[in-house]
């Protein structure tokens, strides 16, 4: 090599050296850790469940209103106004569910969920059905004179936990009563609230135990929304605090229970098994489909940190950035439930019902079946992120 030629090598190796000094190398390649981009997406599920149950607080509202309005004056426009406002705050509330499971204010040893959402129901606890026209709290003015918010509160799954006297079922069952029949709702008369000349025995007491039910689940509910308010929530303020691995490990759980053991079991697969009516969520107005539907909309908000027009920092934000294929895979099935609970139809207490090669039967255990999937892939996005997920199948 001639002297230029060394001199020029040399001034080359040493520019290499004074760049490699200076830090010019790049930077190894891999996600960042937990600590620094888990934050935004507790926080983001924290709002996410704020705004949630404050819907769901603002449609109970809305439904207590109706009810009072029913009540006051019966008739059969506002019967149908009240069961039509049921319908509408169901959905708002099914989404919540995705928000249980690992002792939050909803569920635990103090929460509300009981009073709320309890099922299934013994409705001859409550009111008269067919075999007994005397059956029930509110036909049983000896036993229980006073009518409100704490007498019924104080009833709830007292000696059995089908006894159930309070929540959204409660409300179901006074408005639609018993279903007798195969192709639509239970059929009770507005008449049933109309005092002295109505239908059925005790319509005061009757209307008195309605409108407490309403009472009672605004109070519940927004109890629970307080808990999560960004200014001054108890639990919210807790939960933020957590380190990430165990906030994160609290949001899979929530999701991975409901899709797996809840909806997936107890939810659908105790009724597939057994054929029964009763065994179904939302018997009396038959909008069980649509308890299934939301439920599963709910898992699929939280992992993407999205509820209507506000698309905040989700897990998919923390799975892609690790494995995108992983991501793109729980994204899919989670839409394939979705798509899979929306072929069930209606009514859920027929399409269960017939031998296993009947239509219903067969889209009902898809939809089972589509739900334990993504209920797997959801443990394999904890183990991703470092988490171990005991989930009940």
């Amino acid at each position: 090599m001639k002297p230029t030629a060394l001199r020029t090598a040399a001034l080359a190796a040493a520019v290499a050296g004074l760049l490699t000094g200076c830090g010019s190398e790049e930077p190894a390649s891999g996600p960042r850790p937990l600590s620094e981009t888990a934050p935004p997406v507790i926080e983001g599920y924290a709002d996410l469940v704020y705004r949630t149950y404050g819907e769901a607080a603002g449609e109970a509202a809305s439904l207590n209103a109706s009810l009072g309005a029913f009540v006051a004056e019966p008739s059969q426009t506002r019967f149908d106004v009240a069961r039509e406002q049921w319908l509408l705050a169901r959905n708002p509330y099914g989404l919540t569910e995705a928000f249980r499971f690992y002792g939050g204010p909803i569920d635990d040893d103090d929460g509300p969920e009981g009073q709320i959402n309890a099922w299934p129901m013994d409705e001859a606890y409550v009111d008269y059905v067919a075999s007994d026209a005397n059956a029930g709290i509110i036909n049983d003015p000896a036993t229980y004179p006073m009518i409100d918010e704490a007498t019924i509160a104080s009833l709830n799954e007292k000696d059995g936990e089908k006894n159930i006297s309070t929540g959204y079922h409660a409300i179901e069952f006074l408005l639609w009563g018993q279903d007798m029949n195969a192709d639509g709702p239970g059929q009770r008369p507005f008449t049933d609230y109309v005092v002295d000349t109505g239908t059925a025995a005790n319509q005061a007491r009757r209307g008195q135990y309605l409108t407490a039910a309403g009472k009672l689940l605004v109070q519940d509910i927004s109890a629970v929304a307080s808990e999560w308010a960004p200014d001054g929530g108890a639990y919210r303020a807790t939960f933020v605090a957590l380190p990430p691995e165990e906030a994160l490990r609290r949001i899979l759980l929530g999701i991975g229970s409901l899709s797996g053991a809840e909806l997936a079991g107890e939810r659908m697969q105790v009724a597939y098994d057994t054929k029964e009516q009763e065994d179904e969520h939302s018997c009396f107005s038959d909008n069980t489909h649509m308890d299934f539907l939301q439920n599963a909309r709910g898992i699929q908000n939280v992992y993407l940190g999205k509820r209507g027009q506000v698309d905040g920092p989700g897990l998919d934000d923390l799975v892609r950035e690790r494995d995108p294929a992983l991501d793109a895979r729980l994204q899919a099935e989670m839409q394939a439930s979705i798509e899979a609970i929306e072929a069930i139809g209606k009514p859920f207490d027929q399409k269960i019902l017939g031998d296993d090669t009947a239509l219903g039967r067969i889209q009902v255990k898809k939809a089972i079946d589509a739900l334990r999937k993504q209920t797997a892939t959801i443990v394999e996005v904890a183990t991703l992120l470092g988490i171990s997920l005991n989930i009940e199948e």
